[in-house]
């Protein structure tokens, strides 16, 4: 079945020698720094790092505006941007696709039904995944029950991976392949969770098959001597002594995975193509292009990152549009700290484990608290869960962050990989309290990175809560340390480092 993907036109010789000059770049990261400034060659930024003060390009033009004229000399590529049909697998694909919209790309969004209004209102084109691959992630414990009564790891992933990222993966490469047969794409691009990437990837040589670019929305999981294995959120250490220990755990990772590690063999094997690698590492070895949407002080130092991963920096937040904000909005401006407190747009069936344990332990507090429940029904649920509602706090259901986080002075949060970064791109500091997904992970690095607090769970007491809340508060050097990130952040241009790509594919 390998040779049915439909080939493209091939590059030409200059087009070759400019993607081979950008694979042999080296990508390190190092501790936590000021960072440096940006390298050039001829015109070409390294890094795609921008100048102080010079803004992002706008990710698309006002209502009534159509897209930026074509650049002279490039011809617009054909994208198709896919993902797993999950809120935050979708929305850093959705945010890059505008932008290649507004530079005149032609997009085609390749993910779930649901989100066909928004991949609309971009200006993309839109095409559903097939009907067994289209879910809703908002009905998967009412679909698959048995998920909520496994605890978060090994199991809960082995399960999501059987029953979503592989089992689904036949479905998601059959409407691809017919994606392309009508729409040859120069670029497909995607999230870490679309697993036609590395399908394609192995399949055809790149002159035989479109660019593959992936996009990194969750901490680095590829196994490496430097770090300890993915999942527990263990913090790395220095010296061959702790290289042994990861090489021994990420050993013991592998054979917890052995089951679902034959499971994505099999899968593989059913559509023609053999899968050599560890199945966690196959998305970032078989892609053209890695792009971690985060800098290099966000992650740890590692010596034997692939050269055609790349940091590019946080995507900056989604404009809010025309968002109406609430009567108690004037009270972010009265000097009061104001707390944010979100359980993200994922884990928020149950808001007993953050946001409702946070509204009572800062209640007494001189602070501002806002509840971001990002659920309609949110605001309600926790007025049920309390006797009264604090007089502090502010209860919301979707708040834009790109409008609530410059006002913020903490951000109280499960640890999602997107909301975190969003927090540090605008330099505030973090509480985090997360178990499932990636969570540990993430927490684990804002612990690292010295930009907040790590509650190392994800059902935390009040009293915990409350005591970190207020330990970010009056000890300067985590917003200290979230400036430094967020300055950091600002020299990257993450829109750039992805046009730069498309458009040489396009040529």
């Amino acid at each position: 079945m390998c040779d049915r993907w439909p080939r493209r036109p091939p590059r030409s010789p200059a087009t070759a020698v400019r993607t081979a000059r950008r694979s042999s770049r080296s990508r390190t990261n190092t501790k936590p720094s000021a960072p440096s400034s940006a390298r050039t060659v001829g015109s070409l930024v390294i890094g795609c790092r921008r100048s102080p003060g010079v803004p992002l390009r706008r990710k698309h033009p006002p209502p009534g505006v159509g897209p930026t004229p074509p650049h002279e000399g490039i011809r617009m590529a054909k994208v198709i941007v896919g993902a797993t049909p999950f809120q935050g697998h979708v929305n850093p694909v959705l945010t890059v696709a505008a932008d290649l919209v507004d530079r005149g790309h032609e997009v085609v969004v390749y993910t779930g039904s649901r989100f066909e209004e928004r991949a609309l209102a971009i200006g993309a084109r839109f095409q559903a995944l097939p009907p067994e691959a289209d879910l809703d992630d908002r009905k998967l414990d009412t679909r698959f029950p048995v998920r909520a009564t496994l605890p978060p790891g090994p199991a809960q992933l082995s399960f999501d991976f059987e029953n979503f990222f592989l089992g689904h993966l036949p479905a998601q490469a059959r409407g691809l392949r017919a994606l392309l047969e009508t729409f040859p794409a120069d670029v497909v691009l995607g999230e870490l969770g679309f697993w036609s990437i590395p399908l394609l990837g192995l399949s055809a040589a790149p002159g035989e098959r479109p660019t593959l670019v992936t996009l990194g929305s969750v901490p680095l999981l590829i196994q490496s001597d430097d770090t300890p294995a993915f999942g527990p959120g263990l913090l790395p250490a220095p010296g061959e002594e702790a290289r042994v220990r990861n090489r021994a755990m990420n050993a013991e990772v592998r054979q917890a995975f052995a089951e679902l590690q034959r499971f994505g063999e099999a899968t593989f094997a059913s559509l023609g193509v053999p899968m050599p690698d560890y199945l966690f590492d196959a998305p970032f070895r078989r892609t053209d292009h890695y792009l971690q949407l985060t800098v290099p002080s966000f992650e740890y130092p590692r010596r034997d990152l692939p050269a055609h991963l790349r940091f590019i920096g946080t995507l900056p937040p989604a404009p809010s549009g025309e968002w109406v904000e609430p009567a108690w909005w004037p009270e972010l401006s009265t000097g009061r700290p104001v707390v944010v407190v979100t359980q993200g747009t994922v884990a928020n069936t149950d808001l007993h484990e953050l946001v409702i344990p946070t509204v009572r332990a800062l209640a007494d507090l001189d602070v501002l608290v806002v509840a971001a429940t990002v659920r309609e029904d949110g605001p309600d649920l926790v007025r049920q869960a309390l006797t009264e509602v604090p007089d502090n706090v502010r209860l919301a259901g979707f708040v834009p962050f790109d409008r609530l986080l410059p006002h913020a002075d903490v951000l109280v949060t499960n640890g999602g990989y997107g909301g975190v970064q969003i927090a540090l791109y605008h330099g505030v500091p973090l509480v985090v309290a997360g178990a499932s997904e990636d969570k540990p992970e993430v927490a684990a690095r804002v612990e690292w990175s010295g930009t907040g607090v790590n509650l190392r769970t994800g059902t935390p007491a009040d009293a915990d809560l409350r005591a970190a809340v207020q330990t970010v508060l009056h000890e300067p050097g985590y917003r200290a340390q979230a400036g430094i990130m967020a300055k950091e952040i600002s020299q990257y241009d993450p829109f750039e480092a992805i046009a730069e790509i498309v458009e040489a594919a396009g040529r």
